[in-house]
């Protein structure tokens, strides 16, 4: 594994940081537009440079540029310590449109991918179903062929974002003969029509994130179906591929971890601050381990996937390490707030920059959920065993069909 660039990527850092210097933070009367306003327009000439959805055809509103790991590695790096916008987050940006890309048809890119990278059009995801639990394939929403129309029945749960978005792109039975995983369709639906009802449901942490959607006779058009009819489950897998990526991100863990050696350096134990506690310093040391293999890990999937090389089975690891390293991380932060562990939580935050009190007690709960999304760790142990290992399927899986 060679952590070093050469000659060539030095000089493309070089580009990226004379971008940077001259674009962001935006000047003058830029300056004093709201915030989202301001990151819209960096990404709109971050975009035109090339620095920015690098692996989208322009004529879907991407910079169309060669595919290089290590370039969008430096950009990923300078971006972060300019504290600049990056690519737009959430489940549109980072797992419908690689899914669309992959298996979406002509139209369907066209219409929908520009504004989901723009953050013009908000997607939810409808997945889960009450009693289906991690057997996914087990779900019963329906979506009858009417016409030109599906028709769609049935209930989905735990719904990110669902209240807010503006579209869905769900799994649902529409062939109730065949087996179940052959009888699932992908579809696309506006959810801004009668026949959805959104409920919010409230989390542990005083937020509401998650949603209940029913459907009552809700309706799609007959093209707005990703993949051949039947093959949804093909389809999903394409988009859990890139959700399990972006959950197991290292970067994530690393900035987490930063900020939780702060908390350590301005809490006191017996008058003292907390990291000079042998006992602390212990566990912190225990999980910067942690935290750098998977940083590590991540580089060589990197240089590997820089040589055109096959990452190998250790990336079906990426998303369960990292939400064990965010839970462990959460739970030495509560152990360091003491009473103060008994605060209401408060919002969560990315990076590694200072959180409240309050902050971390939210952390913790949410990085209790984190290790279910994307499917549980108790489903990633069983992919790491059977595809990773070579061991027998799980014999409650292998029994329901």
């Amino acid at each position: 594994m060679d952590l070093s660039y050469s000659a060539e990527y030095e000089k493309f850092r070089g580009e990226v940081k004379a971008f940077l210097a001259g674009s962001w933070p935006l000047r003058g009367d830029e300056a004093k537009l709201p915030g989202e306003k301001r990151a819209a327009l960096f990404r709109e000439r971050a975009i035109a440079a090339g620095f920015l959805a690098r692996s989208i055809p322009k004529r879907y509103g991407g910079s169309e540029q060669a595919a290089d790991v290590l370039k969008a590695q430096i950009i990923r790096d300078e971006f972060a310590r300019a504290r600049a916008p990056g690519e737009m987050a959430g489940i549109g940006p980072s797992m419908l449109v690689p899914t669309l890309l992959e298996k979406g048809s002509e139209w369907q890119k066209e219409r929908f991918i520009a504004p989901t990278i723009r953050g013009e059009i908000v997607w939810c995801q409808g997945y889960s179903e009450p009693g289906s639990g991690s057997d996914l394939a087990s779900l019963q929403t329906k979506a009858e062929l009417r016409g030109d129309e599906w028709v769609i029945n049935g209930q989905k749960i735990w719904t990110s974002g669902a209240h807010r978005a503006d579209y869905m792109f769900c799994l649902c039975r529409t062939e109730p003969a065949a087996q179940k995983h052959g009888g699932i369709s992908y579809l696309l639906l506006s959810m801004k029509q009668p026949g959805i009802e959104v409920r919010p449901l409230r989390q542990m942490t005083g937020a509401a994130d998650f949603n209940e959607v029913f459907f009552t006779d809700a309706r799609t058009p007959k093209d707005w179906i990703v993949g051949k009819r039947g093959e949804g489950w093909l389809v999903s897998r394409t988009t859990l591929k890139h959700e399990r990526n972006m959950i197991g991100d290292a970067a994530n863990a690393l900035a987490t971890f930063q900020s939780l050696v702060s908390l350590a350096q301005r809490t006191t134990r017996a008058g003292k601050p907390a990291i000079q506690d042998p006992a602390i310093r212990q566990r912190l040391v225990q999980l910067e381990g942690y935290v750098r293999s998977h940083q590590y890990s991540g580089y060589r999937q990197l240089t590997k996937a820089a040589k055109s090389q096959d990452p190998g089975r250790v990336q079906l690891m990426n998303k369960l390490t990292s939400t064990n390293i965010g839970n462990e991380i959460a739970k030495l932060a509560l152990d360091l707030l003491g009473d103060d562990g008994l605060y209401e939580p408060g919002e969560r935050t990315l990076g590694a920059g200072p959180r409240s009190n309050a902050q971390w007690v939210g952390q913790f709960m949410w990085s209790l959920g984190s290790a279910v999304a994307g499917g549980t760790a108790n489903i990633q142990r069983n992919v790491i065993g059977e595809r990773g290992l070579g061991l027998p399927r799980d014999a409650a899986a292998s029994a329901k069909g």
